[in-house]
């Protein structure tokens, strides 16, 4: 399995997230980001910690909505402005043996329908349409972990994660080489991308 042709086109970065962001924020308030900043400035806030607080306790607002505010009035962090392969690069800039693992997944998740590739600064996120289903992140020197969210016995390459309560990413995959992206490898991804659906 080669290097996924078009990651650029395939992958969708920070500004997939910043566009769902500030929609949840207007469907949460009737209100845009720019509104929201505008109010923040007039209430005097100047960091992100004071806008969060004044959000949540004066105006209900929680969560992803805040970020769009957030980003708004104190800008993006540097991260967010790389292009999918800055952030690829990145990720396995000294460790060039590991990139084909991540090539090799990426590209069975460019050719898969319904699948999102969503790229952060340490991971690769992997979403069905209803949720993230699988997370790929660079363990170590010598390895990748595929972690899923999937519901099926912890036994053979298939490892339980220690989880906190309400993560629901409790099974792994590690990975030494792009040989290791097998046939049953890309069955946990099917199955968990067919289960998060």
């Amino acid at each position: 399995m080669g290097k996924p042709t078009d990651l650029k086109n395939a992958a969708k970065t920070w500004q997939t997230m910043v566009d769902s962001n500030r929609a949840l924020l207007l469907r949460k308030s009737g209100h845009d980001a720019g509104w929201w900043a505008a109010q923040g400035r007039e209430a005097g806030l100047r960091n992100d910690a004071e806008l969060r607080n004044w959000m949540r306790d004066r105006h209900g607002i929680t969560g992803y909505a805040q970020y769009a505010v957030s980003w708004e009035m104190f800008g993006y962090p540097e991260f967010m402005l790389r292009d999918a392969d800055e952030l690829i690069d990145a990720q396995y800039a000294g460790h060039p043996g590991l990139r084909p693992i991540a090539d090799a997944l990426l590209a069975w998740a460019a050719e898969t329908e319904g699948v999102e590739i969503q790229l952060r600064k340490g991971y690769v996120s992997l979403h069905s349409p209803r949720r993230k289903f699988a997370q790929v992140t660079r363990a170590n020197n010598t390895s990748v972990d595929l972690t899923l969210r999937l519901d099926a016995p912890a036994e053979g390459r298939l490892s339980a994660v220690k989880v906190r309560d309400g993560d629901f990413f409790d099974r792994k995959v590690r990975l030494t080489s792009a040989e290791d992206v097998d046939d049953d490898v890309l069955g946990f991804l099917a199955e968990a991308l067919h289960q998060n659906s």
